[in-house]
């Protein structure tokens, strides 16, 4: 029998090794997302979960400490992932009313016809 860090024996999955368990977690994780069955997290219970991680790792001394470079690098990262291919706002074409700017234009041009015939 595999022994484990406490001296303490496993048997079946616990001693496979660790790169087995992931594939075979990895395949429960996909069946169950594609049967419908997987819990599917909330931004706010998300968020939860990863300050309890968090709050865990730091409390057992197993969380990575960043330096300020470290954490700016990171905050550059994320705000390229999040907003890098986005134009300033007024720039992106796509976005535009086109009708709303044609209405305007084109009544405002009759107006002025209008006031040319009085």
């Amino acid at each position: 029998m595999a022994q484990g860090k406490e001296g303490k024996s496993h048997r079946g999955f616990a001693a496979m090794p660790p790169e087995k368990q992931r594939e075979i977690a990895s395949k429960g994780g996909k069946a169950a997302h594609e049967s419908g069955r997987a819990h599917e997290f909330t931004s706010e219970e998300a968020a939860e979960a990863g300050r309890k991680g968090g709050r865990a790792a730091h409390q057992s001394g197993r969380a990575h400490e960043f330096t300020s470079e470290e954490a700016a690098e990171a905050g550059r990262k994320g705000g390229h992932a999040s907003h890098g291919a986005r134009r300033p706002r007024g720039q992106n074409e796509e976005h535009r009313h086109t009708d709303e700017i044609d209405e305007t234009s084109s009544s405002s041009s009759q107006e002025e016809g209008e006031e040319d015939e009085q």
